[in-house]
């Protein structure tokens, strides 16, 4: 089984890599997302109503949600907390991954559940 930070070593491999600044928005509430990110390095406060409910760091995943369910748009707002690297994984590549390592999908929905309880414990 693959584990959580071998997740983002699938990321590495996408064309897409993105530095953020430290204080940069990545994505805000209620934008349509297009895309997940993998931290390559790094550390990313997301927040909802203006309040940071998880901070998640290198070798993990967010912004799935925009994946899983094409056309939702994002439930919080995602800022770099740290000069950080992601990686970009679109809808194409995301179906690509899940294809040729299904433990990723497992890994994804894993990090989506787990979010989502952090997201309700916080409210």
């Amino acid at each position: 089984m693959l584990e959580p930070a071998e997740t983002v070593k699938i990321f590495q491999k996408q064309p897409t890599i993105k530095k953020f600044s430290s204080g940069q928005t990545i994505f805000t509430d209620g934008e349509v997302g297009d895309c997940m990110y993998g931290i390559l390095s790094g550390e990313v406060e997301l927040y909802v109503d203006g309040k940071v409910v998880e901070t998640i760091h290198a070798g993990d995943v967010f912004g799935m949600g925009a994946l899983v369910v094409p056309e939702q748009t994002r439930a919080s707002t995602a800022i770099a907390k740290t000069d950080s690297e992601l990686a970009i994984l679109d809808r194409r590549g995301f179906l690509f991954a899940v294809q040729e390592t299904p433990m990723f999908a497992l890994l994804v929905m894993r990090s989506y559940s787990e979010r989502l309880r952090t997201l309700k414990r916080s409210i």
